[in-house]
């Protein structure tokens, strides 16, 4: 860890965060504050994915979905209209339709080919954008002269590096870099996020094993057939196991590489100068 004591953090000219864990603890409420606070530069690797790396992904869906119109198409060909995203840190809903659900075409969900394509697309782009953060603690720093930096990370960065190996290439550039902190919710925290999914079912990112074994599973319970499946029944089912799956996945983590700091706490902070305490604390 960059950070080794309580003490190496307070002399910290410059502190590096990254924040970590299931989306829906306070990853965002906390950066969002920091940064508006004028010393800290946010930096969302969502974000990043979604207007760097997959942007022209997104923006082809819509113009595809746009081609069906014919007056649209007809627009669309003479470049009488332009078609954007307007994707932000609060609003990832370009991304996040563009990632989509498997299942039933009838009800919006995709051929479950398509959907690991797109799973596939997301995985390389969201190492792309943790292998950026070095690069944009020092464009903060040179560039506009921040003074603190916080990464705030998908719930998804434990699908796509290995915690446990002391190799990982993502691990080790961020370890190099920031300090990584885990938001760990309690099993309470657990079933308000199952219980706030089920009201609005989104689409995530898996690692690819664990995203065949679930698709297996969920087939062979329901016993459906893959193009009759309810996208959003299945993304509800898929959302439990994964809490499951990514629990031991932050942990080490957090064990490995970091701290951890409980979601709770997290949400009582409402200064930078809480946010300095808390990590102090949890340093000791």
């Amino acid at each position: 860890m960059i950070y080794s004591s309580p003490d190496d953090w307070d002399k910290a000219g410059f502190k590096r965060v990254l924040l970590f864990g299931m989306s829906g603890l306070g990853k965002t409420h906390v950066s969002n504050m920091l940064r508006e606070s004028g010393s800290w530069f946010h930096y969302s690797i969502d974000y990043r994915i979604g207007t760097r790396y997959m942007g022209e992904y997104i923006v082809d869906n819509f113009k595809a979905e746009a081609m069906k119109i014919p007056f649209l198409a007809n627009l669309l060909r003479t470049d009488s209209i332009y078609i954007a995203s307007n994707l932000t840190f609060e609003n990832l809903a370009p991304l996040s339709t563009y990632l989509g659900k498997p299942g039933d075409l009838a009800q919006g969900g995709l051929p479950f080919d398509e959907y690991q394509n797109r799973q596939a697309q997301h995985h390389t782009a969201e190492v792309a954008a943790l292998h950026d953060t070095a690069h944009f603690i020092d464009r903060a720093r040179r560039l506009y002269g921040y003074q603190n930096f916080v990464c705030d990370s998908g719930g998804s960065i434990c699908e796509v590096v290995d915690p446990d190996d002391p190799n990982d290439e993502v691990m080790n550039t961020l370890a190099q870099n920031l300090l990584l902190v885990w938001i760990k919710g309690s099993a309470e925290h657990q079933e308000q996020l199952v219980r706030r999914f089920d009201a609005n079912p989104k689409p995530m990112c898996y690692r690819s094993d664990f995203l065949i074994q679930t698709w297996l599973a969920f087939l062979s319970k329901n016993k459906v057939s893959a193009d009759k499946v309810d996208p959003d029944e299945f993304v509800r089912f898929a959302y439990r196991r994964a809490l499951d799956a990514r629990q031991p996945r932050y942990e080490a983590m957090s064990r490995n590489w970091g701290v951890s700091v409980a979601a709770e706490d997290i949400a009582r902070v409402k200064s930078p100068a809480e946010f300095d305490t808390l990590i102090r604390q949890a340093l000791e």
